[in-house]
């Protein structure tokens, strides 16, 4: 595999910046400062076209004057003046570049012509670039700060990809007030050259890196990027916030499949198949990323709860139970443990309520660790451990009474802080997860965030981002992804999609897009293609009442509510009927498709439609008169593994109907499993086809049939 395009990028030996000056206030200069102030040790080379020096540093009129060639070039000129620029150090092998430049396609047509062009310029030099509109990167173990604003003093352990600027380097002072620092953090901006799968590789590979976020607006290569994800989700856990999936960018499509399938839903399906979990704030991708990098896995969902006041722990435990962690009730053994180092009025059974015992040692040490060593827990989280900020409140009423106590004093008689606490997630290997309503101020507050444990500023918000740690537990331990093979094209079929693209339709018939499911091993009905009254009386005979009756056409798509079905035909008269009902609804010419009434009385749905830069996506869920009400799907890119399909059963709401229901039996899941990859290979293997929709799919006893089906071809059907 060829070296990520990062690796240089983030570690240069050299630096040549264009736009930095004299002028404090061009963010040149200010970002130029990031680099010298925050202890880059490599060279830098500001180039200006008249100043002697810059900040100091000796400065160079062009890139040919430079003594050496720099392994990065960072450019925060006008876009009027970028190409040229880049040009300059491409000839000299500059083969590295952060274009913090704008004014490309986010500004139109004018704009997007002048990203090709860099684009040229830089396939010319073999130069691989971030940008261009970013606002530069991070490595916090080299010191190496390409933003405006300053890092913390250490190196952190989390990872950020950002498609936007602003989560890179205007939360900075954000995220030193709750104790986060970063290992390495990327602006991606317009992705015109490495995108946020590089970067999620790039992080993925990066030891320093213990959990990766990312802020996603869209992504251009969907399969690579699940590709990607796919290999690092087992071992590092990835956790993203997507917001491009509102209503205004979701596509309409043709079939059911398409007109439901939004990138919204998109998104929480790849989300899903690649093992990232999704949240919906950025402030959680913070502080959820943050507790996944610092404290050690999760091994089960019991969760033990210390607290000096109710309301907290019983909103953590609330908290807990709404996101699938469990707080047991205490053996009666560590309960009385408990109850022997709290007062009588407190209760020891878990929740752990002290009831405003100040003594912190209880409270934040001996207690925690009697629960931690106990083995009935798998993890900690407590509230009111607090000394300096609260303390503080009590002595601005007290002072007088105090006398000339000053309040160092006053701290003093109370005693230190406690460090042994610091130690006991990784002397117990369990997360501890802190929260409180004091802010750094606060001496054990301050210390919890210089100690890497996770502060949480109410105590829902601690129960949520343990619940994160829960769900990546569950991603590690699933079952192994196995890349299902692609069949061989089957030629019928190749025939079945050209005879209609030779008559120029836009879709399928239901019983040509039958015979095409067929040839792949799709279980579908019985059926016979009527043209006359007779030939259908003749089907009915050999197929057995009672029947079903379709109108059968390219041009007719959806056919409930329109008069073009008769359902449980149960003999020839009743047949006749519905024949001459269907032919005047649907017009005298179109041929009437005679099949089997299949008994059942669940139905699902499978289908697939195209997203740009993912291709073909699974959808399965519940099917039938149902479908538009209830909207309870899922979806998957294709092809499918066994995992995907279990994990979209699971998915569903209505999952339980595919298990022993009311006396229907077990759903035959390895059958349905086949048709879902099914609907996957085709739309691999015949490029032509823009959308399925197979609805419903009976399950007749326990097997499931495809009862109707609908096979869109490319091109925009006529109405």
């Amino acid at each position: 595999m060829s070296e990520n395009p990062l690796e240089l990028l983030m570690n240069p030996r050299s630096i040549a910046v264009v736009g930095a000056s004299n002028n404090l206030m061009k963010m040149g200069t200010i970002q130029a400062l990031s680099i010298i102030q925050d202890g880059y040790r490599g060279k830098f080379y500001p180039i200006h076209p008249s100043e002697k020096t810059v900040l100091g540093h000796k400065a160079y009129t062009k890139a040919s004057d430079l003594p050496e060639v720099p392994d990065l070039a960072v450019f925060i000129v006008p876009s009027s003046v970028l190409l040229p620029l880049l040009e300059s150090f491409g000839k000299i092998g500059t083969k590295r570049a952060v274009i913090i430049t704008g004014g490309f396609r986010e500004t139109g047509a004018a704009g997007g012509l002048m990203e090709n062009k860099l684009t040229e310029i830089a396939e010319k030099y073999a130069i691989r670039f971030v940008g261009p509109n970013c606002i530069g990167i991070i490595n916090s173990q080299i010191r190496l700060n390409l933003t405006i604003a300053a890092i913390a003093k250490n190196p952190g352990p989390l990872g950020l990809a950002s498609q936007s600027g602003t989560f890179v380097t205007q939360t900075l002072t954000y995220l030193k007030k709750r104790g986060i620092r970063f290992s390495k953090a990327i602006s991606l901006g317009n992705e015109v050259n490495i995108d946020i799968a590089d970067a999620l590789e790039f992080l993925g590979a990066d030891r320093k890196t213990k959990a990766i976020i990312l802020y996603i607006e869209g992504i251009r290569d969907g399969q690579r990027f699940v590709e990607v994800a796919r290999k690092i989700t087992p071992y590092k856990p990835v956790l993203a916030q997507y917001v491009g999936g509102t209503a205004a960018g979701a596509r309409a499509g043709l079939s059911h499949t398409g007109a439901m399938a939004g990138p919204d839903f998109l998104f929480n399906g790849i989300f899903k198949q690649a093992g990232i979990i999704r949240l919906h704030g950025i402030e959680d991708l913070y502080t959820h990323g943050w507790a996944l990098a610092t404290q050690p896995p999760l091994r089960g969902s019991r969760v033990g709860v210390i607290t000096n006041s109710g309301g907290p722990g019983a909103v953590i435990s609330n908290s807990c139970d709404a996101n699938e962690l469990n707080v047991p009730r205490f053996s009666e053994k560590l309960q009385k443990e408990i109850r022997n180092l709290i007062q009588t009025h407190a209760t020891g059974a878990n929740p752990v309520d002290m009831t405003f015992d100040l003594d912190m040692r209880k409270l934040a040490l001996t207690i925690p660790e009697i629960v931690m060593k106990s083995g009935e827990v798998d993890a900690l989280i407590m509230h009111g451990v607090m000394r300096s900020g609260f303390l503080r409140e009590v002595y601005d009423h007290a002072h007088e009474m105090l006398g000339d106590v000053s309040f160092d004093d006053f701290l003093k008689g109370l005693g230190p802080v406690i460090k042994e606490i610091f130690a006991l997630p990784r002397k117990y290997k369990m997360p501890m997860l802190i929260s409180t309503f004091m802010d750094q101020g606060d001496d054990y507050t301050a210390a919890f965030m210089n100690n890497d444990i996770p502060v949480f500023f109410s105590p829902e918000k601690a129960a949520e981002a343990l619940a994160s740690m829960y769900q990546y537990k569950r991603i590690r331990e699933r079952r192994h992804h196995k890349e299902a093979a692609l069949p061989p094209v089957n030629f019928k079929a190749v025939g079945i999609i050209q005879d209609a693209l030779k008559k120029r339709q836009k879709a399928l018939d239901e019983h040509a897009a039958k015979k095409l499911l067929a040839v792949y091993g799709v279980p579908v009905t019985e059926e016979i293609l009527a043209k006359t009254e007779k030939e259908a009386v003749a089907a009915a005979g050999e197929i057995g009442y009672p029947v079903a009756l379709k109108a059968c056409s390219p041009k007719i798509m959806h056919k409930s509510g329109k008069g073009l079905i008769a359902l449980n035909v149960e003999d020839e008269g009743n047949l006749k009927i519905a024949f001459r009902n269907i032919r005047q609804a649907a017009g005298p010419q179109i041929p009437i498709l005679v099949q089997e009434m299949l008994k059942g009385n669940r139905e699902f749905l499978a289908g697939m439609t195209r997203f740009a830069g993912f291709g073909p996506c699974v959808v399965f869920g519940l099917g039938g008169i149902f479908t538009e009400i209830y909207r309870d799907t899922t979806i998957r890119l294709a092809p499918l593994s066994v995992r995907d399909t279990e994990e979209m059963f699971a998915d569903i709401r209505s999952r339980n109907l595919l298990h022993d229901f009311r006396g229907m039996p077990q759903v035959k899941t390895d059958k349905l499993t086949k048709i879902l990859q099914a609907v996957g290979n085709i739309s691999l293997l015949h490029p032509e086809i823009a959308e399925i929709d197979l609805n419903p799919i009976i399950i007749q006893g326990a097997n499931p049939v495809v009862a109707d089906a609908l096979v869109v071809l490319a091109g925009k059907p006529e109405n």
